[in-house]
This record gives structure tokens, C-alpha cells and sequence, in this order.
């Protein structure tokens, strides 16, 4: 199993950014896919995620602001990030659940003016 996020960096408070996970090394279709999230200090939690039929689940904080798909074709899933706030500033994590939890390297999101 092989994730890989992208699309991290610096943005202004109000700003967008959209993160992707390239995941390899088993059938993305088969699995349910989150988006995880930890800041400096604080524990990892959970942001979104999404299962294989497409319903998806949101942390209070991020509900409204963040939008959580995937492309079974690309093995790609994304995290449409919206009116980002400083509390959003978090190494973001792609991960799945098989057998036990995988997990990418992370990209790094700062929300700051």
C-alpha cells in the first residue's frame, strides 16, 4: 500500500486549497478512504472521509468548508478545502483502513496572513 498526498502550502485566511492522495499497491475502489489531520501539539483527528458507495462524513469544524471525493479511475482521493481559517494549519494525512491503517508522509497546510 502506497499513498501519496499533494497539493499542501501557505494560504490566506479565506483562501481554498485542494489536496490529492495517489494511492497504489491495492483495489482503491474497494476501500473506504479519510483525510486525516494533526497540529503542532495536538492529536491526529479526523477530517473527512469517504466510503466505496460515495457517502461521506465530515468533522464539525471543517462541515460546510471542506468536500471530500474520489476517482476510482485515477486512484485518487481529494480534499476541496474552502474559507480556510488558522485553526486549519495541520500536517494533512491520506489514509485507508486494510487489515490494519495505512498512512501517506503528509502535506503540510498553513493557513496564515
Amino acid at each position: 500500500v502506497q499513498l501519496v498526498e499533494s497539493g499542501g502550502g501557505l494560504v490566506q485566511p479565506g483562501g481554498s486549497l485542494r489536496l490529492s492522495c495517489a494511492a497504489s499497491g491495492f483495489t482503491f475502489s474497494r476501500y473506504a478512504m479519510s483525510w486525516f489531520r494533526q497540529a503542532p501539539g495536538k492529536e491526529r483527528e479526523l477530517v473527512a472521509a469517504i466510503t466505496t458507495g460515495g457517502s461521506t462524513n465530515y468533522a464539525d469544524s471543517v462541515k460546510v468548508r471542506f468536500t471530500i471525493s474520489r476517482d476510482n479511475a485515477e486512484n485518487t482521493v481529494y480534499l476541496e478545502m474552502n474559507s480556510l481559517k488558522p485553526e486549519d494549519t495541520a500536517v494533512y494525512y491520506c489514509s485507508v483502513y486494510r487489515v490494519r491503517r495505512y498512512w501517506g508522509p503528509g502535506t503540510q497546510v498553513i493557513v496564515s496572513s
